[in-house]
């Protein structure tokens, strides 16, 4: 006899309702009240469905054996489960089955003994079409089922069936055994009467009319609704037998595919990974430089317009979708972010916003190479996007801009870990194809990789362009990034995912990891004598800072170019630095003698520089050089300017001082700009930056529950415990107290007298005491007590049950009756 899954979960030691939680954490949140509502909540569609997505394909399989097995009271046993399992042409090893059956019952989708397990409820909701078979032919249809009794007769109708008629029972055998009639299927003409009809050329040339209408007439497929369109059902004795050849379950796997591509060099994968990750970071760089020089304008409808994305694609040499991948990893790791326009500012396309760098991004930049890359990386875990989508049309044929929310899935990390799974579980070196992988999560989790085919085939485009993999294989450094990742998240003791902010800045495996890989970062360059200097590696952060001022950027690569022109020297001497500045700078940077024409040209700009001063009148331009000042005046290139003479050694003009120094730079002049008591005023470039925005930190699956550590597991199922001993005692309550009048009107004054009396008894024979009162929500509820003293109109109790001290007002109390 079947008993229920409340009585088989009360009768369950604490470690193993712990355990039970440990798999299934849906399951206390909220925490229960009781056991009784732990049985319901494990049994409902949402908590069944969360239990079966994370099961692989034997073990659903399986599950599907027990349902098909089930007996008319419901149950089957592990015998008959092992028995269909192993009826195929090559049946699995019974220890295999059995250790599946051991997971469903860990998890409660089975409960019992062996020789009388149950499913549980809701599985039969959430999934109505076991190993893909229809119901049995006695609920569908009588006809139907007094063919389907009939062995023989029902092998010679299916023999006698048209070829076109056996393809569509081969389609609905495999599964689901459900189908849509087309218009006009069931009305055409069926087999025995299409005279009228033309030959039919793919059957062999006979015609054969409606292979649907046949089905139907023989009884093989039963029709579920009227009307010209409709549905057929195939009966699941039919499809059994029309699965002979296969089993009744199909073709059983016992353990993932087997990836058949040779396996790679670990050092070769990571030695393609590491050069991607320093191509990715380079060109992130250069993208927020970009944006630093040219805000991308924010649209109305939100995201970033087509034309901007188009701008940084050819600016960095990249195509649309991996810009677009690069921008919105940007954005999830804090990098960039929204600043409002003030003022009647707007953009082009009407927006008040623009997206630029934060000051996040000059500490970014400042760390070595291989964090700079960990953050990108950790970012696109854990980002809710799928930069794929951008660039196609959402439902209102519209184009998917980048940050915009039609990008936005939530279910995007887990799709991630879970591609990055497959790859981590292989062997080092493994390099599957993108259909293996596709197969591997197939089996894994079937019910959750069903449908999003495209997502991760994005993933494991995504992964190559930022190095997460190399060479289709998975590095060493991205598996101990997974490590970390899915470490932090088993923890659970760290629910606002802090945890990384408060331990010390000390870099993490993953980086250290990387950093073996990757060049040491250069502090010296290489000066040519054409003013070329070549970096022969990544240059550290203070090397990259004085070449952004001093070098103008030509090439990228392992070995970085630049080039020494006027205007960089300029540059550099209007951000303060001297000649003598410089000739140390390069002096002390240079592994080679540093060329005569750079100290020239050095020497030429510093003395040109700071010839002219100039200030504000508008403008004004003065210098000890009287005659300078003269062919300033006389020179045809600046009549716009309107210079104006107002002493030996000042001219003036009426535009600003900003006009008038670019048309003195344009015309060859080198002037510098000076405050008013004379002093000069540097010239570094001063750039803008967005608030600073946080980097997000971990991902969050929508559809995932905090999992908590067995010692916090143990404590709610002490919690439910209490519950349910509650629970038995309000139901063995006194009749007198569980029917006590509500709160509405005092009690009896003879009725409250009784209570009390009953209570002051209590206190002098420390004896237990049913109390029945009225909460503070006006509720009536009871309580077996022990009281200790009535005073000030409160009476204080105690619970043996929580050995807790409780106070309950007199006027609240509506009975009391002492525990027999």
């Amino acid at each position: 006899m079947t008993t229920s899954l409340a009585d088989h979960l009360r009768a369950l030691p604490d470690e193993s309702l712990a355990a039970l939680l440990q798999l299934r954490p849906d399951l206390v949140v909220p925490v229960p009240a009781d056991v009784s509502a732990l049985a319901l909540r494990a049994q409902s569609r949402v908590s069944v469905a969360r239990a079966l997505d994370g099961l692989d394909q034997f073990a659903l399989q399986i599950l599907d054996a027990a349902r098909l097995t089930r007996g008319h009271e419901g149950a089957t046993s592990t015998d008959q489960i092992l028995a269909m399992a192993t009826a195929g042409p090559q049946p699995p090893a019974p220890t295999a089955v059995r250790a599946a059956v051991d997971r469903l019952r860990a998890r409660f989708l089975l409960y019992g003994p062996e020789h009388d397990l149950c499913v549980a409820g809701g599985i039969d909701e959430v999934s109505p079409y076991p190993a893909g078979l229809g119901r049995p032919a006695a609920e569908l249809d009588p006809r139907a089922a007094a063919l389907c009794a009939d062995p023989a007769k029902l092998r010679r109708t299916l023999l006698s069936a048209p070829p076109s008629a056996r393809a569509v029972l081969d389609r609905l055998a495999a599964g689901p055994p459900v189908g849509t009639v087309a218009p006009g299927a069931l009305e055409a003409p069926a087999t025995g009467a299409e005279d009228v009809l033309p030959p039919d050329l793919v059957n062999g040339g006979a015609p054969t009319g409606s292979p649907i209408r046949w089905l139907v007439e023989h009884r093989l497929l039963v029709r579920m609704s009227g009307g010209r369109n409709g549905t057929v059902e195939l009966p699941r004795e039919v499809g059994l037998v029309l699965r002979r050849d296969a089993g009744p379950l199909g073709p059983l796997r016992t353990s993932p595919p087997v990836v058949s591509g040779p396996p790679r060099e670990v050092k070769s994968v990571d030695s393609a990974g590491a050069g991607q990750t320093m191509e990715v970071v380079r060109h992130t760089e250069a993208m927020l430089e970009a944006l630093t020089a040219e805000p991308a304008p924010v649209l109305r409808s939100g995201g970033v317009g087509v034309r901007d994305l188009r701008r940084l694609a050819r600016g960095l040499g990249l195509d649309e979708p991996t810009t677009a991948l690069l921008f919105e990893v940007a954005y999830a790791a804090g990098l960039t972010g929204e600043m409002e326009l003030t003022g009647a500012a707007t953009t082009r396309y009407g927006g008040d916003q623009q997206i630029l760098p934060t000051g996040g991004y000059e500490v970014w930049r400042a760390v070595s190479l291989a964090q700079r890359w960990e953050q990108l990386a950790r970012a696109w875990m854990s980002m809710s996007r799928q930069a794929g989508l951008i660039g196609q049309r959402d439902d209102r044929d519209r184009p998917i801009s980048v940050l915009s929310a039609e990008a936005e899935r939530a279910g995007a990390p887990a799709a991630r870990r879970a591609v990055l799974a497959v790859l981590a579980d292989l062997p080092p070196g493994t390099a599957p194809t993108t259909d293996e992988v596709l197969e591997l999560l197939d089996w894994r989790a079937p019910r959750r990789a069903r449908g999003r085919e495209t997502a991760h085939r994005e993933v494991l485009a995504e992964a190559a362009t930022l190095g997460v993999t190399g060479l289709n294989a998975l590095t060493s450094y991205g598996r101990l990034l997974l490590a970390e990742l899915t470490e932090a998240d088993e923890r659970g003791d760290d629910p606002l995912g802090l945890r990384s902010d408060a331990e010390s800045g000390d870099a993490s495996t993953t980086v250290r990891a990387l950093d073996g890989l990757l060049p040491a970062p250069v502090d010296h360059v290489l000066v040519q004598a054409d003013l070329t200097v070549v970096v022969p590696g990544p240059p550290d952060p203070a090397l990259a800072a004085e070449l952004d001022v001093v070098a103008e950027h030509e090439s990228a690569g392992g070995a970085s170019v630049h080039r020494v022109t006027t205007a960089s020297i300029r540059r550099a001497l209007d951000a303060g630095y001297t000649a003598d500045d410089l000739h140390a700078l390069f002096r002390r940077r240079s592994r080679t003698p540093v060329p005569q024409g750079l100290t020239y040209l050095v020497d030429d700009a510093a003395r040109k520089h700071g010839g002219l001063r100039v200030g504000s009148a508008g403008a004004y331009v003065r210098s000890d050089d009287e005659t300078l000042l003269s062919e300033v005046q006389a020179d045809r290139r600046l009549e716009p300017l309107a210079f104006r003479r107002l002493a030996p050694t000042v001219l003036v003009t009426p535009y600003q001082v900003n006009r008038m120094l670019t048309a003195l730079r344009d015309a060859g002049y080198a002037p510098v700009p000076e405050d008013a008591s004379g002093a000069t005023v540097l010239a570094r470039p001063k750039t803008r930056r967005a608030p600073a925005r946080t980097a997000i930190g971990r991902a969050v699956d929508p559809l995932a529950t905090p999992k908590l550590p067995m010692p916090r597991l143990l404590g709610v199922v002490e919690q439910i415990r209490r519950g349910e001993a509650a629970a038995r005692a309000a139901r063995r309550a006194p009749a007198v107290v569980r029917g006590a009048p509500a709160a509405g009107g005092p009690a009896p004054v003879s009725g409250h007298g009784d209570a009390l009396a009953v209570l002051q008894q209590a206190v002098r024979d420390k004896a237990l005491v049913w109390v029945g009162y009225v909460d503070a929500h006006g509720a009536t509820a009871s309580r077996l007590v022990r009281p200790v003293s009535i005073g000030a109109g409160y009476l204080r109790a105690e619970d043996d049950r929580t050995e807790m001290l409780h106070t309950f007002a007199l006027h609240r109390i509506t009975a009391a009756v002492l525990e027999e």
